[in-house]
């Protein structure tokens, strides 16, 4: 399995394009899963677990962007 770029190293269209790569990929396998198809269902946690990871690094994108906005904003102020 070939090492990928960590999720911080990667911009925000990157990882919005990613979530929904893996949401797609995810929307797939349930359905392959109802239909009986799905060989591997191990790979629903997975890619689960992918979405969950980008969504975390989001999130904290966007805390810092509000902390760092708020600071700025306490800044003027004074």
């Amino acid at each position: 399995m070939a090492k990928t770029k960590p999720l911080s190293d990667l911009g925000d269209t990157d990882l919005i394009e990613k979530r929904a790569d893996a949401k797609e990929e995810l929307f797939n396998l349930r359905f392959q899963l109802a239909t009986g198809q799905l060989d591997n269902s191990a790979r629903m946690k997975l890619v689960k677990k992918e979405i969950a990871r980008v969504n975390t690094e989001l999130r904290a994108r966007e805390i810092a962007d509000a902390d760092a906005l708020a600071s700025s904003a306490s800044g003027e102020e004074n």
